[in-house]
Order: structure tokens, then sequence, then C-alpha cells
């Protein structure tokens, strides 16, 4: 009897036994190499290609200035702060802007450096033993002339917060430091991956679906992993997975995914695949290093071996107000910011603005989603001057409610816990 791996969950449990006893294949990279890169990362919590170094130095005041090596759009410092190979949205810039973030100021992931596809010789090619018969060609052209469908989805790197598991919880993590700026909501146009897989001859015994970029190579420490790829089970590839070639109204830049990327709504943003330039279909479980040692949940409250490899997003709320901003006594101010969860829409923000003691309900600026986030804000008049912090939380429609503490892993990612977001009263 087949598996059903339509449960993200079951697909999880299932993958990671099946990676455990050999029973999945290493897609693009010998497996003796994986097996020790990956003892490697489940002793010192990652490979370092999440930014590199450790995040306990995420600043907590200021901006970061100047360019990141290998990304294309400009970078403005009131804008972005500059993390690596990376840009991270500041996340006072949002306010006043919409629902939508605009393209000029949606975060950045690169591995490696962004590419300059020409649209013109761009192909997606479709491959392999999942399929009824060879490999099949799509120019842009082709795509385009697909039924297009339209999501207003947002997409968040994993390790989104990752630098509060340090600076408010006292715990060490590895990679990019980043804030919660590691996000951005688009309006993305583009075709089903379900029709192109469909058009390509998808199989019933086609099993995973591995996109892989069209970046550079990835190589650490010695070990040349190959370009950016991460297998997708085929039931979420059939389901609602998009090859997306406009962002927000206009052609998809270079710097998020151009001339197409994957959007996948919900999941971590490891899994919108960008840049893409083949897609192999396989009648059998595929790894790659990037659900193998990288995004994983690794330390002492998980798995010895390691977590089955992420999925969904989780829940998350931020102001658009500047990390140590200073705000005038006896001065009403309007607090406004941005909730968001994979699982459910958001339903209930609460915020308080005495450091926990008291909380308010924040008003709603928007219809709670599924895949975007809601606006809110709550007035506020500061009584007593001096240092002290602001809170949001968020409730989704699972009945879920940011906690107190996020629980430790050691790459830092799913941070979910209420930000203390320091501010100082004069």
């Amino acid at each position: 009897m087949p598996l059903d791996l339509s449960d993200e969950s079951h697909y999880d449990r299932t993958r990671l036994r099946q990676w455990a006893r050999g029973r999945a294949r290493s897609a693009g990279v010998d497996r003796r190499d994986l097996l020790k890169l990956f003892a490697v990362g489940a002793a010192a919590g990652s490979l370092g290609l999440a930014g590199g170094g450790t995040a306990a130095a995420a600043p907590a005041l200021g901006v970061g200035a100047g360019a990141a090596p290998g990304i294309v759009k400009p970078l403005p410092p009131d804008l972005f702060t500059i993390r690596g190979t990376n840009a991270e949205t500041n996340f006072a810039s949002l306010r006043g802007t919409g629902h939508l973030t605009p393209i000029d100021r949606f975060f950045v992931r690169n591995h490696t450096s962004t590419p300059r596809v020409d649209v013109g010789t761009w192909r997606l090619k479709v491959w392999g033993d999942g399929l009824a018969a060879g490999p099949v060609e799509f120019s842009y052209e082709r795509l385009r002339s697909l039924r297009a469908v339209e999501r207003t989805l947002f997409i968040e790197c994993a390790g989104n917060g990752r630098s509060f598991y340090s600076t408010q919880q006292g715990q060490p993590v590895t990679g990019t430091a980043w804030t919660l700026g590691a996000i951005g909501v688009g309006h993305w146009r583009g075709a089903r991956l379900s029709d192109v897989l469909r058009l390509a001859g998808v199989t019933r015994g086609a099993v995973d679906v591995l996109p892989r970029g069209l970046d550079d190579e990835v190589v650490a420490n010695g070990v040349n992993l190959g370009r950016v790829r991460r297998p997708l089970p085929v039931a979420k590839a059939l389901d609602d997975v998009l090859l997306a070639y406009e962002m927000n109204g206009r052609p998809l830049p270079p710097d998020h995914g151009g001339p197409v990327r994957l959007v996948v709504p919900d999941w971590v943003g490891i899994s919108s695949i960008k840049w893409v330039g083949d897609i192999e279909v396989s009648g059998e479980a595929l790894y790659s290093p990037w659900n193998t040692d990288m995004y994983r949940l690794f330390g002492p409250n998980h798995p010895a071996q390691g977590s089955a490899p992420l999925t969904r997003q989780t829940l998350k709320s931020a102001f658009e107000l500047e990390l140590g901003a200073t705000v005038p006594v006896h001065r009403t101010r309007l607090l406004t910011g941005r909730s968001w969860s994979a699982a459910a829409p958001v339903t209930r923000v609460e915020v308080s603005t005495d450091g926990g003691g008291h909380w308010r309900r924040a008003r709603l600026h928007d219809s709670p989603r599924r895949g975007g986030w809601v606006r809110w804000s709550v007035p506020w008049t500061p009584r007593t001057a001096g240092a002290t912090a602001v809170l949001a939380r968020a409730s989704d429609g699972t009945g879920r409610t940011q906690p107190e503490t996020a629980v430790h892993n050691t790459q830092g990612y799913l941070f979910d816990a209420v930000v203390r977001h320091p501010v100082t009263v004069v």
C-alpha cells in the first residue's frame, strides 16, 4: 500500500526514517559526504551556511550600511541591515507601506550571490524517473502561456528572529543574526507547478519533486554541495505551489529569483527555490544537504539525530519601530506592527507597553487570512521617562498564542516567542 505523504508531519517522520536507514537517495552529493557533513552539523549545530558566524552578535541598535556581496538592487541603510550575503528589511521602514512589501525593501536571502539569468535563453527542464517519458523543457514564453494564477503570500526565512535566542533567551545559536526582517509579503503571479508537472507526464509512482536553482554551487568544509535544492513531497507540489514570474505586478527581479522561482505557501523560505532551472521528479525519496544537516532542529530538546526536515513556518509579531527607539513622554503615538502565522489566520494581537505587565488588544487593519500578515495598531501615551520594552503577541485560528520563550535549537530556527522590543522614553 503506498504511503500517504499528503500530511506534512507524516511526510517529515517518514523521510527522517528513510534517511536514517539509507533508503532515501542523496541527490547530487555522495551519501558518505552527506553523512560526514551531517555528523559535523549534529555536533556543531550548523554547517555555517546560514550566513556564517554566531547569531549572538546581533546588534540591538543601529543599522548596518554598505553593500552585500552579490546583491543587485540598492540597499540603503534606512531600509536594510546587511548580514553577510543577505539583506534584512528594517521593519520600521514598512510603516505606511501598505499590505504588500515593496520590492525595494523586500529582504534578500542568498546562499552565494544573485545570478543574472537571461529570460530569452532560460529553460526549465523537468526530468526524472517519476515521469512517464523523457525530459520536458519549458521556455519562459511557454510557461507564461499556461493558465496564470495570482496569490498574496509571505516568504520567510526559517531563521527569522534567530538573534533573539541569544539576546533575549541567553542561548547560543549559529547562523545569520536576523532580527524579524527576514520576511516579506508579495503578490505573486505564475503558473501552477501542478500544471507543469502534469504536462511533463508525472506518474502515480512519483514520490518527491526536487527543484534546483541556477545560482553558484555551494562549498562547505571542502565538500561541493552543488546548487541549492530541496525536495518537496509530490502531494505538496501538486497542491498549491507556484512557479512565479511576477512579483507585485512586475517581472520577477533578479534578487528575488527572476526570471522564475518557486513560491511554496506556508513553508520555510528555503523551499521557495529561486532562479529555478530544473526539477527532478523521482519515484523514490530524495535528500539534499538542505534537508539533512540544514533546516532541521538539533539540540538537547530534539532527537539525538535531529528533527525531521522543517516544513511549515511559525507564529510571529513585529513592531514597525526601530529597536531602541526614543519616544517622548506624555505624547500619544500610534504603535503599529504586523503579525503572521503559517498555520492559520491571525485572529488576535495584544500589546504591552510596560514590559509585559499589562496587555490590551490591538486593532486589526486587515481581514485575517492564511498566507499573509495582519497589520495592527494601538495608541500609547508614555507616562514615565526611562528605559522600557513594548511587546506584541499574536494568536491564530488554531488557538495558539506566541509563548514567552521559544524552544531552543542550535541553528536558531523557528523562533516564535514574544519579542521584548526596547524603547527609551524621554
